[in-house]
């Protein structure tokens, strides 16, 4: 009897539950109005519990920033953030020293290894409104070998990154995982998604409406989920999924995805499983209650190197584009202003 491709079905709640190696991912889509002076909303911010604002009020949230929206300094370790920006820009600072601002389908892979301080701003850059952001962060675990490796910012821009058509009315962005011969841009060195055994893939996939794609096979022993974030009736085998549906894949099984409605967009992510144990206290990923104990008292002794930025929510220059000064110095200029 032939396997069926589907392995069970699950709702995406918020964050999306991650299959080893990854923890989990989320997905952020806020309509957000013009900017004012100092890049935050021109709306009334009344109303809005701020510091811990998730509340979507008029379509955005501002997170736990209070005047720009984001997340402000805050620390990370033992794992990895793959930040993918579809929509907006996002102002990037840690207490490496490195900085940027990226967006319109960049891809930031920040692996957090013995400890970073971060903040994660999203500039309303328009002025005149709107500024829309959609953006996912994924967080990939680290496997204990590379638990305390040293921290380390990356960047893989857009223009850098496939998108392939294998099939009519399909497209795919390949942010890690070769599909063929379209190879993305490498992953940090000490990455579970730099080892080839690993089989690590993160794609985008569209899907108009009639389209079908049969995925490349994986070996049997990878994880592979397709989370649906827009589509209202897609068709894998038997099981019809829409949005806010996941589904895990067998890997090793012909698997087509056809989809019979509207416009479709999903989210694959497949690896190797690290198949360590996972104890998570917030910010940090650790295998043992033990080591989750060393890196709370290691961040309040150290800051994790300290935050050499004047201010805890540090955002650049509205006429800045994009851009990246990582931690050894070395610039990268991309625009010289960003989109409108």
């Amino acid at each position: 009897m032939s396997k069926q491709p589907v392995i069970d079905l699950v709702e995406l709640g918020f964050p999306w539950e991650g299959l080893d190696p990854f923890i989990f991912t989320v997905h952020h889509v806020d309509a957000y109005p013009a900017g004012n002076e100092s890049l935050g909303p021109t709306d009334s911010l009344s109303g809005r519990q701020l510091g811990a604002d998730f509340s979507y009020l008029n379509g955005w949230s501002m997170y736990h920033g209070d005047v720009v929206p984001g997340f402000p300094q805050h620390p990370h370790r033992g794992f990895e953030t793959v930040t993918v920006v579809r929509r907006g820009y996002v102002d990037h600072s840690d207490s490496l020293g490195a900085t940027a601002r990226y967006g319109e389908g960049d891809v930031q892979w920040l692996t957090t290894g013995t400890g970073i301080m971060h903040a994660e701003m999203f500039p309303l850059i328009n002025p005149e409104g709107p500024n829309p952001l959609e953006l996912f962060q994924i967080w990939l675990n680290l496997p204990p070998e590379s638990k305390l490796v040293p921290a380390y910012f990356g960047m893989l821009w857009g223009e850098d990154i496939p998108t392939i058509f294998p099939a009519p009315g399909v497209g795919v962005d390949v942010i890690a995982g070769a599909i063929d011969d379209n190879r993305p841009p490498s992953p940090p060195p000490d990455s579970w998604a730099s080892r080839s055994d690993s089989h690590l893939a993160i794609w985008l996939i569209r899907l108009a409406p009639g389209a079908m794609w049969q995925l490349p096979l994986a070996p049997s022993a990878v994880n592979r989920m397709l989370h649906c974030f827009e589509g209202d009736d897609v068709r894998i085998g038997p099981a019809r999924i829409g949005a806010k549906v996941g589904a895990r894949l067998e890997p090793d099984t012909g698997t087509t995805i056809e989809n019979r409605g509207g416009p479709a967009e999903m989210l694959l992510l497949q690896g190797r499983p690290i198949g360590a144990p996972v104890f998570q206290l917030g910010p940090f990923v650790m295998n043992s209650a033990e080591e989750l104990q060393t890196a709370v008292s290691d961040y309040h002794r150290t800051q994790f190197g300290g935050w050499p930025w004047s201010r805890r929510d540090p955002v650049h220059d509205r006429i800045e584009g994009r851009f990246a000064i990582h931690a050894d110095g070395k610039v990268e200029q991309r625009d010289l202003l960003p989109a409108s």
